[in-house]
């Protein structure tokens, strides 16, 4: 892809502001190497090489999640010797059901199982298995899938607005009710 139709997809998918639209486009502009079904995009730096990030179905990556597909460490070497290095570049390949918390960093040469959750600000590399909770600096597994699950179940049974994000007064009064006396 060119430098101009980089820069053009850069600032289209800076004016979708809707996370869903912009996987669409994503996905019919084929930006990334693949791209499954319902899948939700914030963030709109895809690294250099996003043609080597694949995603399956129902991936939700949250706003400032960063993706590199690169290593230019070989820059500082050939400044020594006048030689030219090769950049290490590898994929990132993310499978179904995979949410990625903000402010995240996703390296090259990592694979994402699916039903996994990634905690906000992690340092992702590697292999994460299936059904696990991952996250720190780097990230490391801090729990399993199922289990969070079962704490969402719990929490919507208690909440009045039932996972409605628009119900701005009952969540008002819920969280604000011990100011009010």
């Amino acid at each position: 892809m060119d430098k101009y139709k980089r820069i053009y997809h850069y600032i289209k998918l800076l004016l979708l502001r809707d996370g869903y639209k912009r996987a669409e486009y994503i996905k019919k502009k084929k930006i990334l190497y693949k791209i499954g079904q319902h899948c939700y995009i914030w963030p709109v730096r895809l690294g250099t090489e996003p043609w080597l990030i694949a995603m399956g179905d129902n991936v939700h990556v949250a706003t400032g999640v960063s993706f590199v597909n690169h290593d230019i460490t070989s820059f500082m070497f050939g400044w020594q010797d006048h030689k030219e290095y090769a950049v290490r570049v590898g994929s990132i390949e993310i499978g179904n059901n995979v949410f990625i918390g903000c402010n995240s960093t996703i390296l090259y040469d990592t694979v994402i199982g699916d039903n996994v959750i990634i905690a906000a600000g992690s340092l992702v590399t590697g292999n994460i298995p299936d059904g696990s909770i991952v996250g720190g600096v780097p990230a490391k597994v801090i729990g399993d899938y199922d289990s969070y699950r079962e704490k969402i179940v719990n929490y919507t049974d208690c909440v009045p607005w039932k996972g409605d994000e628009k119900n701005q007064r009952l969540q008002e009064e819920w969280f604000w009710s011990k100011y009010r006396g």
